[in-house]
């Protein structure tokens, strides 16, 4: 076994394009570091809906410039075969952006001259820029497919490959399962051509085009009132949200100087998402500085956005559902029509608010892949801070545009002299009080994560917190709405709960849903002290059940 190994490991480095990986894995070989090696050669990182996400470093398991040019041969192979024109001027164009992580630009570099060599078109975008430009970008110049260069809101170590095909949405099955046996079918990287040019960087013009688009996602003569502290977390977000909100009139928001440009070590946050513990702290002392309306946060690709606001005394983050609600009673109020959907995951509150509106509402399988392909879609959100709410231009969660659509609600509530948290408080006396908390256990072993998903299904819980389950949906099954997924579905009384491994990080997520009848506000207190005692009873039961 360890001789073979050490052979695997020197034919990888004799095909290793990059240096530093080469001379990362010389000295994992010459030090004879089975264990390293064997975790970087015991398998192939996997091509799924998410594309590629991992750790960067040398071998297959790791995300490098190997593994990227295999992905982009197999993507190219795919395109060519679903009778994408080339090798001509009418050769099918794939447009590539990039974040500012370790190597996203080699990544990006690498993808375009294998689809050159291919025989395709390539274009990269001009520099570091929001994941959703990108996806605007592949509708807005008629390409076949794009590519993202992004691990997201991922730590700092991690790099990622995300695709979309030429409606602008993320791939689905069973494009992923066909460019996977792709990929798995390159034999070697010496039979992939990448030539040295022939590719275009494309200019602002792209960029340009998607901040006139924005205009179509506020109303026209709105009030552009509210004040924002923002924050890029250490992403690509900035300029691009700074030129938005000069382009729409609002004032011109205070940064979080610390996090404000690209930096890959994301230095002030153990993890650059808004969603974790710590990260938004220095965006609540510049807002105890400042006195905003509201604090408005990107996560590093800016295709999340995330809210904080003053409650009491004090800065909170609102929960992606709460953000979710705003934004769809905004839009409701604001005479718009179409589908509203959401992620199964996501508050149901979502559907009270369409069904009274008399709007269509769907429910998809979690990811911005299956919302952005809702018939007729308006308005989607999932609950994990991501935000469509303008589908013509951009059919994938947008950070950019949700933090105009709320500022400009917060700018019309305070010409009113309310604030968010009283419209939330309206939509609870409305549609009763949705309650959303998450379980969330990150594991180094994912084998714990099978393990807990084999032990909820052998011995499934009866009841939670002293709610009986009325109904369990295994999602591997599908339903009659939904294709089928890894998660389980229970429904309580007046409570839900779905469990699922993530897609994209070693986490097992619970995520869970108290509905309380409000009669009027003043019982609002009470409601919302019986919803956080059922969420933690909950929580403390499902994570006994689980063995988590």
């Amino acid at each position: 076994m360890h001789d073979e190994l050490i052979a695997q490991a020197q034919a990888w480095l004799t095909e290793d394009p990059d240096p530093d990986t080469r001379a990362e894995l010389a000295r994992l070989i010459d030090a004879q570091d089975t264990a390293e090696l064997a975790a970087r050669f015991s398998g192939t990182l996997q091509f799924g809906t998410a594309g590629l996400r991992g750790e960067l470093g040398a071998g297959p398991m790791r995300m490098n410039r190997s593994v990227v040019i295999r992905a982009a041969a197999g993507l190219a192979a795919y395109l060519r075969k679903q009778g994408t024109p080339h090798g001509d001027d009418t050769a099918g164009l794939v447009v590539i952006g990039y974040d500012a992580r370790h190597k996203s630009h080699d990544f990006a570099l690498d993808t375009a001259a294998v689809m050159v060599g291919a025989g395709l078109r390539a274009a990269i975008l001009p520099r570091p820029l929001p994941t959703p430009v990108l996806a605007f970008a592949i509708r807005h110049l008629g390409a076949v497919a794009g590519v993202e260069v992004t691990a997201s809101h991922n730590p700092p170590r991690d790099n990622g490959y995300k695709v979309y095909l030429g409606d602008g949405s993320q791939i689905v099955p069973p494009a992923d399962i066909d460019i996977a046996a792709e990929i798995a079918a390159v034999p070697s990287l010496t039979t992939v051509r990448r030539p040295t040019e022939g590719w275009d960087t494309l200019d602002d013009s792209v960029l340009d085009a998607y901040l006139a688009r924005t205009d179509a996602v506020l109303a026209k003569d709105s009030p552009r009132t509210a004040r924002t502290v923002y924050t890029a977390m250490h992403g690509v977000g900035k300029d691009v949200l700074l030129a938005a909100f000069a382009r729409a009139g609002f004032p011109e928001p205070a940064l979080v100087t610390e996090q404000a440009d690209p930096d890959p070590e994301f230095p002030t946050v153990a993890f650059p998402n808004p969603e974790e513990p710590g990260a938004m702290d220095l965006a609540f002392a510049k807002a105890r500085e400042t006195a905003p309306d509201l604090i408005i946060a990107n996560d590093p690709d800016a295709d999340r956005c995330a809210v904080a606001v003053q409650d009491g005394t004090d800065w909170r983050m609102l929960r992606g559902d709460e953000v979710g609600a705003l934004l769809a009673a905004h839009l409701v109020r604001r005479g718009a029509t179409g589908t509203f959907a959401e992620s199964i995951v996501s508050s149901s509150l979502l559907g009270r608010i369409a069904g009274k509106a008399g709007l269509p509402h769907v429910e998809t399988l979690t990811g911005f892949k299956w919302i952005a392909r809702v018939e007729g879609l308006r308005y989607g959100y999932e609950e994990a801070l991501g935000y469509c709410v303008d589908p013509d231009g951009v059919r994938d969660k947008d950070g950019i545009t949700a933090a105009l659509l709320i500022t400009e609600l917060a700018s019309r509530l305070k010409e009113e002299g309310r604030t968010l948290l009283d419209l939330l408080d309206d939509l609870a006396v409305e549609h009763g009080l949705h309650a959303t908390d998450q379980l969330s256990v990150r594991v180094q072993d994912l084998s714990l994560i099978a393990a807990a998903m084999r032990r909820l299904r052998e011995q499934p819980p009866t009841e939670l917190a002293g709610l009986r389950i009325t109904r369990t949906d295994d999602l591997t099954q599908g339903t009659d709405d939904l294709p089928p997924t890894d998660g389980l579905r229970y429904t309580l009384d007046g409570a839900r709960v779905i469990v699922r491994p993530s897609g994209t990080e070693p986490k097992l997520k619970c995520y869970l849903e108290v509905v309380i009848p409000v009669a009027s506000h003043t019982d609002l207190p009470a409601a919302r002290a019986k919803a956080t005692d059922l969420l933690e009873s909950i929580k403390r039961d499902l994570s006994t059940a689980a063995g988590i």
